[in-house]
């Protein structure tokens, strides 16, 4: 469960995302981890949509399994044991939306942590499948080893996109750890 608030970075995300996802639409979970955005996203797109969920770690595809049992949403998602950078090849577009959770699985393996130039190529792969009106929501963890590097390398990415285009907004919290998540929503223009 998601706790809800601007306390939370998920719960941000998650909030600007869910106005683009479509019933009967198509989206992505680029993470799946714990399952809670796969969960989220299934929701949104109904019976009549899909979603997929990439992790490249069996034991996060067995969580996010149960989770979308026991809420009966399992037969609207693919989970894909692969990393989020081979999104392209196989999830077929367009897409509403994209979620990404930057980091490592909560409660799982902290050295296994999302790669910058994975995550890059993913971004990539997430931008070219965004319909017109779709949105990204990237929740980007620093305060493991490497985390800020990602937020960086993602960050310098994300600001080179045509503004005509992409809308992109950061969401920052001011009162918190230097270290506090980071949340990050892009718009592919209607206009």
């Amino acid at each position: 469960m998601v706790s809800k608030g601007i306390g939370s970075a998920v719960y941000l995300a998650q909030f600007f995302v869910a106005e683009a996802v479509n019933n009967g639409g198509t989206a992505v979970d680029a993470t799946a981890g714990n399952g809670n955005d796969t969960l989220f996203l299934a929701r949104l797109v109904g019976e009549g949509g899909k979603v997929y969920a990439f992790d490249t770690q069996a034991k996060a595809l067995q969580i996010t399994q149960e989770l979308l049992k026991n809420n009966g949403c399992m037969e609207r998602v693919e989970l894909l044991q692969a990393g989020h950078e081979k999104m392209r090849k196989l999830v077929p577009g367009p897409v509403d939306a994209v979620m990404f959770n930057l980091g490592y699985l909560p409660g799982g393996d902290h050295s296994i942590v999302t790669q910058p130039l994975t995550t890059l190529k993913a971004l990539g792969a997430a931008l070219e499948l965004l319909r017109t009106g779709g949105r990204i929501g990237l929740v980007i963890y620093t305060g493991h080893p490497g985390g800020r590097e990602e937020a960086e390398t993602v960050e310098k990415f994300i600001s080179s996109l045509n503004a005509d285009i992409f809308k992109v907004i950061k969401i920052s919290f001011v009162n918190r750890a230097a270290n506090a998540p980071v949340v990050i929503v892009i718009e592919k223009d209607g206009a």
